[in-house]
Formats: structure tokens, sequence, C-alpha cells
């Protein structure tokens, strides 16, 4: 910040939690970092839908499972009179996986796990609160469509053996709409890493399998890949393909994401060589750019979401910027681009 410049004002904060020990444990977690202030609190959801309204905050944490309302419901109700950016809070169960998933595919930006002391809890603030305020900034889409425009559509390469998919923030909601697109007899595997935690990515996995036709499944070690399946790499765990096979291991510290794009993406490179498409969508940070970079050198065809359709433009637009992208499109022509890739008229 210059000498005399104003500071920026804090993103404003409101916590939602049915517990008071976690109300305050988040109040302070998200205290601890000067660019944020929680304005206010709440119990439960309807209390969420009121406070909501009258504080009009940045964004909210919600708790998932509250009395009298519970968190999607507040979710939708706040949704449905404003575009606050709301993070869930899930505890990491079984059930408390299903719901969250039922959550980002309500509306929700992005969750944390109880149990995971917060970790890049400011992160996912700043980058939902980002997001969103470049969205319904008046001069955003003149400054979207130039970059989507200056790398035109090339003619079809040679028809991929695998998929490769990246996503983070806003990836469950993307991931359906590129997926509900392909056929069950879709003919080639389709891997998938998706940055989330133990349990919630097979909770995301049998969703999937529920509304699309190819079938979604959480990869296990060992596991052949075949045509028409979606295999999502475990949470907590690193996820490479080699011999046709899935390969699951505990992470090395080859990446502060678990399971990571870029991990996958260079197995893929090795694998398959230039016989992969792969396909960025919306995601906090830049995990993949390098991978997808290592999958371009050696002839993979690939494609990255456009910024008007993510939920945040990190992932995506680190594959763009690097030049590496043969296509930039919207989550809505990505899966029938797919298709036409793969010489299918659906």
């Amino acid at each position: 910040m210059l000498k005399g410049q104003p500071a920026a004002s804090p993103i404003r904060v409101l916590v939602v939690d049915d517990s008071s020990f976690m109300r305050n444990a988040i109040t302070r977690h998200i205290q601890r970092d000067a660019r944020f202030a929680v304005i206010a609190t709440a119990a439960n959801g309807r209390e969420a839908v009121a406070k909501a309204s009258e504080f009009r905050p940045d964004v909210i944490t919600m708790d998932v499972e509250m009395p009298e309302m519970n968190g999607i419901d507040a979710l939708r109700q706040i949704h449905a009179k404003s575009s606050i950016p709301i993070i869930m809070v899930s505890a990491q169960t079984e059930a408390g996986a299903k719901i969250t998933i039922q959550a980002l595919q309500a509306g929700a930006m992005d969750f944390i796990p109880k149990a995971g002391g917060f970790e890049q809890l400011h992160d996912k603030l700043h980058a939902v609160v980002g997001a969103t305020r470049a969205r319904l900034a008046p001069s955003f889409a003149r400054a979207v469509t130039p970059l989507r425009r200056a790398l035109p559509m090339r003619v079809r390469p040679p028809t991929p053996k695998i998929v490769v998919i990246g996503s983070s923030t806003g990836g469950p909601r993307a991931l359906h709409q590129v997926l509900e697109r392909l056929p069950a007899c879709f003919p080639a595997p389709i891997v998938i890493a998706q940055h989330m935690p133990p349990q919630f990515t097979a909770a995301m996995a049998k969703w999937l399998t529920d509304v699309c036709a190819v079938k979604a499944v959480e990869a296990s070690d060992d596991m052949v890949l075949s045509p028409g399946v979606a295999c999502i790499g475990p949470g907590g765990m690193q996820f490479r393909i080699a011999n046709g096979r899935a390969k699951i291991a505990a992470a090395q510290g080859e990446s502060l994401y678990k399971p990571s794009v870029d991990v996958l993406a260079a197995s893929a490179a090795s694998a398959y060589g230039g016989n992969v498409l792969a396909i960025m969508l919306t995601g906090m940070g830049n995990d993949g750019a390098k991978g997808f970079q290592k999958l371009k050198e050696g002839g993979a065809y690939v494609m990255a979401q456009d910024q008007a359709t993510s939920a945040v433009w990190g992932m995506p637009r680190a594959v763009a910027e690097s030049g590496c992208a043969d296509e930039i499109l919207s989550l809505g022509e990505i899966g029938a681009r797919i298709n036409a890739l793969f010489g299918l008229s659906i």
C-alpha cells in the first residue's frame, strides 16, 4: 500500500453455526487476519436469513445441520434475494459429506470441514468474495471477452484415449454440467482430480452417478480405467494413472493439494503421451498449470473454462495465461465440445 493511500475496508463476514463453541472458534480464526471482520453471528438458518438481510455481509460461513432451519434451506433463501457467496462448514462424516455435496449443488461456493482446523479458510473467503465482486462489476463482460476470443477454435485433433479433468472451488457443480452432457457409451476413461478432503469425494461420485449417464466412482488403487467411467481421485490421497490403471498412494509432499491436478496430469503425460484431452475447470490457485503444460508439450489437447462461468477463475486462468490452452470455453460449451472431439453427435 502506498503512503497516504487509505487502507482497504475489511471483508465483512457473517458466521452461522448452532454451536456457540464453533461460532467463537470460527470468529477467532477469521479475525486473526486483518483483511476480515466478523460483523455478526447467527445460531440457526432462520437467524442467518434475517442477519444476511440486515447486515449485508460480503461472505457467509454456514453450518450445514442446524435447528429451526438447516444450512441448505438458509442458503436457498439468501440466494433468492442476494448474491452473497456462502462457504459451508461441514462435519467430516459420511452424512456430513452427503449433505455438503447437496449444498454445493444448491449454490454454495465452497466448504471447509470442521475437523480440518479451518485450513485455507482465509484464502477461500478472499477468493469467493473477489470472484463475486468481479462478476458484479459493470466492466466484467468487457474484461473477460477479449481473452476468450484471442484463442480461436482449432481443428479437431486425433481422438484422445483418455480425458483428464482438474477442478477445485465450484468444481462439483461444474463437473455435473460437463459430465451430464456425455453419453453412457462414452468411448474413453475419464480421470478427475477435484480438491476435496476424505469422505467428500465418495459422496460426490455417488451424486454424479445418480444425475449423469456416465458412471462416476471414487478411484481405488489398481482400479482398471474403463470407457464411460469417471474415476475421481480420493480426498487426502494422490491419484496417478499407469498401464491403464488408477494408482492411489499417500501424499509424499508432491503438492499442497491431495489429490493434485499437477500430479495426475504429469502421470497422464507419462502414460498416454499426446493422446489426452485435458480440461481445467473452475478453482482457486494454480494447481495443474505445470501438469497441463507438460501434457501440451507432449501433444495433448487442452481446454480451460472461461472466467464468466467459473466460480473462481484461478486454475483455468493459470492454464489460459500459460498459453497452453487450445480453447477457452464457457461451462455450457465444454460438454458439447468433448462429444465433438470424440465424434459423438449428442
